[in-house]
């Protein structure tokens, strides 16, 4: 049977090629014997039992390089073993063994994506705010300046006080050029504040007369009394009697029988008052008892009665036309 399919397959399939130039003809008849040599040095046999669609292709090709089947023996016999061999050998895969392990040294066991990032970017261009410069997004140009404001800290912490002058005393200095000591400084400005001070007292006490002093006296008196003062006064308080009584009243009926000063009495400060009769005024001060009883005055203090009188009236008027209404 196989001398049979030898046959079908060397009748149907092994036709030579027609020749068709005469250059092409000697190329494909050398090449033609190449294979064959490399076959059989190789040791090479082509079989297979599934032959039955082939074309002859070599002849209706009409490309000289095509390809072409030669080398083929006339009894197809299966082969047990394998004839491929690999090229190189032993040395080719000890160069190889070799390539890997410089590889790997030099990678590290990673490849190019899986090799880490330089964390260090002193190499990188930056600005002055810190940032790095290129394109960028704003999430990483954010964290670059963070980073920068954080070193500048650190930095800053770091260093020396006598250099950076951190908790030192401010230098002043004149137009020469002369150090200004600030604590003499800060000590005249407080002495100047404080006897300008002094100066706008002494001017408010010499503008004010005998009686306001002594006013300003009692008034303090009065105040310092009451720390030891009963919260409640009532009528039966003997002081609050006697101040009550000692208070001079111009308009008082009973002033003439019912004082206890001879002659015109004596003022807050010790000295004589006068005698006789006297036109008040706002101040409720008597004339002293040298006065002569002229009233030398331009009329002011009388038109300042009539005008609070007047006043006086107005409002009360005023008063009992609301209740009459109401």
């Amino acid at each position: 049977m196989s001398s049979s399919l030898a046959e079908y397959l060397a009748k149907n399939y092994l036709t030579a090629d027609p020749p068709k130039k005469k250059g092409g003809l000697k190329k494909r008849k050398r090449k033609e014997k190449d294979a064959a040599t490399t076959s059989s040095s190789s040791g090479l046999i082509i079989a297979d039992d599934d032959a039955a669609g082939w074309e002859n292709t070599a002849a209706n090709s009409d490309d000289d390089d095509g390809p072409t089947i030669s080398g083929m023996t006339k009894s197809f016999k299966k082969s047990t073993t394998s004839n491929w061999k690999t090229i190189g050998g032993a040395s080719e895969a000890a160069e190889t063994a070799a390539a890997d392990a410089i590889l790997a040294a030099n990678t590290d066991g990673r490849t190019e994506d899986d090799a880490p990032t330089v964390a260090d970017d002193s190499l990188a261009v930056k600005m002055s705010s810190g940032a790095h410069a290129g394109l960028q997004t704003a999430a990483q140009i954010a964290v670059q300046m963070a980073r920068a404001k954080e070193e500048e800290r650190r930095r800053f912490e770091a260093t020396d006080p006598a250099e950076s002058g951190k908790g030192q005393e401010t230098i002043y200095r004149d137009a020469s050029g002369r150090i200004i000591n600030i604590a003499m400084q800060r000590a005249e400005a407080r002495k100047k504040i404080r006897e300008e001070e002094e100066k706008k007292e002494r001017e408010k006490e010499m503008v004010k007369g005998d009686v306001q002093k002594l006013q300003s006296e009692e008034r303090a008196k009065r105040l310092e009394d009451a720390k030891y003062m009963t919260l409640a006064r009532y009528a039966d308080d003997t002081e609050l009697n006697d101040e009550l009584k000692d208070r001079e009243r111009w308009a008082d009926p009973a002033a003439a029988f019912l004082t206890k000063k001879k002659g015109g009495g004596t003022s807050k400060t010790g000295k004589p008052l006068f005698a006789g009769a006297a036109q008040p005024n706002r101040f409720s001060i008597r004339p002293g008892h040298r006065w002569d009883g002229v009233d030398r005055a331009n009329g002011f203090e009388a038109k300042w009665f009539q005008a609070q009188n007047r006043k006086n009236e107005k409002s009360r008027r005023a008063y009992e036309t609301q209740m009459d209404l109401d």
